[in-house]
């Protein structure tokens, strides 16, 4: 039966393929596809490895002392015997004769199909023995060393995959996944740029959750903030995610599905057109020149930003280089390497690097625990307050980040400056760094100094910043989630969160309009720069220089291309001035037009 589930939309695009359910706890799981032939193998190794677990409980049956709690002693002949159950082991057997699913995911994917059974019982002491299943699961699963990641990279991006006009709703075989979870961190996201998934759908997160900026970054379809998804989705429904209305299409019929493939050769269609803008300078039909940089995640992404036609990189997220690490932080000759990989690959355009970002929805492995114990993380020890906190570790990545601007244009991004202190103390520890570097001498080069501009404190104290940074860039994300006292990851005040607010764009264009006056370069980084319905506006504040993900940058240059930037000020100043600012900005007629002046 068809049903929709209704969440946030966060990446546009449509995905269309089997759901692969991911339990957080198995979060580390390996999926890929096994050689047809080595089948038998496959199912060797998932025996052989519960053979041994089987073992090694018997092992502690035998080594139990007599004075053992008698409950210890039960707890173990339950995990035996559910290692011995035989739908456990038939349907790991089915999965990867039937579906040639590896091991650790045909594993997985029987725990997720059991695990509903055990929910569904009226017995309260049989409900409770789903705990020991995903102890022994998590047994097994550690003896075959699954891989860190529930997107494990599979070979060639799109490999495998059949373009969903050619699907028909009882292939069984090589046809698109999409991932569905309660929440997928950052660093798994990363993954996904070369992982057989073709979507994803979280029962949490929120429109600018650093998960959905990831996926909206790498242009993947998703849809979060979805609440009961992975628990109304069963593993292998066909569905549809629909990431331009932030729904997901359970079950679809054979109509809907055809419908939707439309959709997605229309989508098709859209990004050839606006491949043709690739070579085309940024310039408005007034003659003002914008500069349209990449945000990028990892070394490699320079890639993409180049291809995009971008002319630097406003954003480098270093912190992505911390995670998925189990705590143990690069050194400074691995960060200095990946920092020149990106500039390298930039081919001597600038490369803006922000000092690490953790904290809140970006947290490190060595974090969690002390993450847990504060209320709101937003608020509490991240960003540059966490770089300060640990010298040894802040010290070492601006050292690498000075080594790098030795082999091209960098410039140094502080995030999350707030006080004067503040700002003296960075100062010194990139003085510090400096002379660390002179003292050993290693070559260095110089850097242009940027503030990130995202809480209203900061906003508010332009002069101080301008007196010690070359440019400011400002995060709208944080800048939004400050301002209206919001947590932007979380999907119950989602409905909260806008952009348009007049406080918002209030802070935004006062900080424009004090770069420009003071001559200082000026750019926005945070999703706001990419979103098209806000591009005129940006224009209209005396914007020149937008920073986002490499996939956004030909949508909105072909906004600057038709846009009018001396009439669009006078059209900016009276959505300034509007007690609903959204009313002008984007109609209900079309989400992503701006209404502006005649010719503009």
């Amino acid at each position: 039966m068809t049903f929709s589930v209704h969440g946030l939309a966060v990446s546009r695009g449509i995905a269309i393929g089997r759901a692969v359910l991911v339990a957080s706890s198995r979060a580390d799981v390996a999926h890929y596809f096994i050689d047809p032939a080595k089948t038998l193998e496959e199912i060797t190794r998932a025996r052989v490895a519960r053979n041994a677990v089987a073992e090694e409980i018997t092992r502690l049956q035998q080594e139990l002392p007599p004075d053992a709690p008698h409950e210890l002693a039960a707890l173990l002949d339950v995990h035996l015997m559910l290692l011995q159950d035989e739908q456990l082991i038939s349907g790991v057997k089915h999965w990867i004769a039937e579906r040639h699913y590896n091991a650790e995911w045909a594993l997985a994917t029987q725990y997720e199909i059991i695990a509903r059974q055990f929910d569904d019982m009226e017995d309260e002491y049989l409900r409770e023995r789903k705990a020991d299943l995903e102890q022994v699961v998590e047994r097994i699963l550690r003896y075959m060393k699954g891989v860190a990641s529930p997107v494990q990279p599979v070979g060639p991006a799109g490999a495998g995959r059949k373009l969903s006009q050619g699907l028909l709703l009882d292939d069984t075989m090589d046809v698109p996944l999409v991932l569905i979870a309660h929440d997928i961190s950052p660093a798994d996201m990363l993954q996904f740029k070369q992982s057989l998934f073709a979507g994803f759908a979280t029962d949490v997160g929120g429109k600018t959750s650093h998960t959905a900026i990831v996926a909206r970054s790498m242009d993947i379809p998703a849809v979060v903030g979805a609440r009961s998804a992975s628990q109304l989705i069963e593993q292998d429904d066909w569905v549809i995610i629909d990431g331009d209305a932030g729904v997901l299409i359970v079950d679809p019929s054979p109509i809907i599905l055809a419908e939707y493939g439309f959709k997605q050769r229309q989508g098709e269609l859209e990004r050839e057109r606006l491949n043709r803008l690739k070579h085309t300078p940024a310039v408005t039909i007034d003659g003002q020149r914008v500069e349209l940089l990449a945000n990028i995640e990892m070394p490699e992404d320079t890639v993409g930003a180049v291809n995009a036609g971008a002319v630097g990189v406003g954003l480098f997220r270093s912190e992505f280089l911390f995670m998925g690490r189990n705590g143990d932080l690069p050194d400074e000759d691995e960060q200095y390497q990946a920092y020149r990989q990106a500039v390298e690959g930039m081919q001597g355009l600038p490369v803006t690097i922000r000092t690490v970002d953790v904290g809140a929805d970006k947290p490190l492995d060595r974090l969690d625990k002390a993450q847990d114990s504060h209320l709101n993380p937003a608020l509490g020890l991240r960003a540059i307050r966490w770089s300060l906190a640990d010298p040894p570790m802040f010290l070492t990545q601006l050292r690498a980040i000075l080594r790098a601007a030795a082999h091209g244009q960098v410039n140094l991004l502080v995030p999350m400056l707030a006080h004067g202190t503040e700002i003296r103390q960075t100062m010194a520890m990139i003085d510090h760094a400096r002379a660390t570097l002179d003292n050993k001498g290693t070559p260095y080069g110089p850097v242009r100094l940027g503030a990130m501009i995202e809480i209203p404190a900061a906003a508010l104290s332009l002069k101080l910043f301008l007196k010690y940074f070359d440019f400011l860039s400002i995060g709208t994300n944080d800048l939004i989630q400050y301002t209206l006292a919001i947590d932007r990851a979380d999907e119950s005040v989602a409905h909260l969160y806008d952009p348009c607010h007049p406080a918002v764009l209030r802070l935004v264009a006062d900080t424009i309009a004090e770069c420009n006056a003071q001559g200082k370069g000026v750019s926005v980084c945070g999703e706001m720069a990419g979103d098209v319905g806000m591009t005129r506006l940006l224009l209209g504040l005396g914007l020149r220089s937008f920073s986002m993900h490499p996939s956004r940058i030909l949508a909105v240059k072909q906004q600057i291309l038709r846009a009018d930037a001396g009439k669009l000020s006078v059209w900016a100043a009276q959505v300034l001035d509007a007690e609903d600012p959204a009313s002008l900005i984007n109609p209900a007629s079309s989400p992503t037009s701006v209404p502006v002046p005649a010719n503009a």
